[in-house]
C-alpha cells in the first residue's frame, strides 16, 4: 500500500478502532515485528509482543477506555496521531479525560517502526486520584 495522506488517515482510523476493541493484540498488529513505542521518554516497549504488553497495561488501568483520534498529520512516512481517551481508573473508579499524541515513523507496509507517545502523566495521576 502506498504511503499517502489518505492511507495514513485510514490507518489512524483503524488504529483507533483497534484500541476501542479492547484487544491488546489488535493494537500491536499496527506495529512492525520489531517496532517499538516509548511513552514520555520512558523505557521502550520493543517488539510486537512488548507493544501488546503496553496496550494490555492500559486496558488493565482503564478497563472502559475509549479512544478518539482528534487529528492526524503526516509528511512522507512520518505522522502525528493526536488522541483523547476517556474512561475510569481501575483502582479509584474516578473518571479520566486524557489528551496526548504519538509521533510515528512508518515502514512501507504502514506499520509503526517507532512511536514516541506523549501525555501529561501528572494530570493523569491527579484525575485518577480524584483531583
Amino acid at each position: 500500500m502506498p504511503i499517502t495522506a489518505d492511507s495514513i488517515a485510514q490507518m489512524a482510523q483503524d488504529y483507533t478502532t483497534a484500541w476501542n476493541s479492547k484487544s491488546a493484540e489488535a493494537v500491536a498488529s499496527f506495529y512492525a515485528e520489531d517496532g517499538e513505542i516509548v511513552i514520555n521518554r520512558g523505557e521502550p516497549w520493543s517488539g510486537r509482543a512488548r507493544v501488546t504488553d503496553m496496550a494490555a497495561g492500559f486496558f488493565a488501568d482503564v478497563p472502559d477506555l475509549t479512544l478518539v483520534c482528534d487529528e492526524i498529520r503526516c509528511s512522507g512516512n512520518h505522522a502525528v496521531y493526536v488522541w483523547t481517551f476517556t474512561g475510569h481508573d481501575a483502582t479509584s473508579g474516578n473518571p479520566l479525560d486524557i489528551r496526548g499524541w504519538e509521533e510515528w515513523d512508518l515502514d512501507e507496509d504502514l506499520k509503526v517502526k517507532a512511536s514516541r507517545g506523549w501525555f501529561d502523566a501528572d494530570d493523569y495521576t491527579r484525575q485518577a486520584g480524584g483531583g
